[in-house]
């Protein structure tokens, strides 16, 4: 009890009141802080710059797309080609692309432009010009140029058929079939396939035998081969990666790539 008794006769230490800052100093406070934010963003703004400057993400543009940089610089990332596009093909980029984060993109192989819309309507939708139907009448609405990257995977240069589904009954992506429906889409995995000689891509290419046909083309021993010949009607709207039933895609669109010029 002493020891109660002894705590219970201390004195007991009054609570400080804290010191409030003055409206002077609180500012300085604020002032600083937002120094130091703009510093750190300022140090981290050369590295959102890197993607594009090292080109590390070439991306495949919807048509009519300006010159990188200026397509950088004139897209709002307002999202209006996203949503007009009737096949889905068209997503914003991510954190991951720097300066790019927001810029519309496509990847041709889970869903390529199929001219579906006929009127381009993307480059309808864009508010800024950053997707121009000037652009789109020069370059013939070329997003890109195809490549056949794994000749020897070809079923075509091997002289195999293909029947069943192009993708598997799991792919989502959609295609304009003309003998189906000549204006609505339909999923890829409702359309199979029984052809002789595996030529889905050239059969389901949109612009035709100008863009991709089917030549012969001597292999390393000299034996001729049928295979998917580009031509410079190509304008890189990626059908044919996407219809590809190889795996990985045995033909592929470089981005920005135009006939004659790597």
């Amino acid at each position: 009890m002493s020891g109660a008794v002894a705590d219970a006769t201390k004195p007991r230490l009054r609570k400080q009141p804290r010191r409030r800052l003055s409206r002077r100093q609180e500012q300085r406070r604020r002032i600083l802080r937002a120094a130091l934010v703009t510093a750190f963003l300022l140090l981290l703004h050369p590295l959102a710059f890197l993607p594009v400057a090292r080109r590390w993400r070439l991306r495949l543009r919807p048509p009519g797309a300006l010159a990188e940089t200026r397509l950088l610089a004139a897209c709002i990332k307002c999202g209006q080609c996203v949503q007009v596009c009737p096949v889905e093909a068209i997503h914003l980029a991510d954190v991951e692309d720097g300066l790019g984060v927001g810029v519309p993109y496509i990847d041709a192989r889970f869903q390529a432009c199929d001219f579906s819309c006929d009127a381009i309507s993307c480059v309808l939708a864009c508010p800024t010009g950053a997707l121009s139907h000037a652009v789109a009448r020069k370059e013939e609405v070329r997003c890109g140029l195809a490549r056949l990257a794994r000749p020897d995977a070809c079923l075509a240069r091997q002289g195999k058929g293909f029947q069943g589904l192009a993708r598997g009954v799991k792919f989502q992506g959609r295609l304009r079939y003309e003998e189906v429906d000549r204006w609505n889409p339909i999923p890829v995995h409702d359309h199979p396939y029984d052809r002789e000689l595996c030529d889905l891509c050239v059969l389901e290419c949109p612009i035709g035998e100008t863009a991709l046909a089917l030549e012969p083309v001597p292999d390393e021993r000299g034996v001729p081969r049928m295979t998917p010949t580009v031509r410079e009607g190509c304008v890189g709207c990626g059908v044919c990666e996407m219809i590809c039933p190889q795996e990985p895609t045995c033909i592929v669109v470089d981005e920005r790539k135009t006939w004659g010029r790597a």
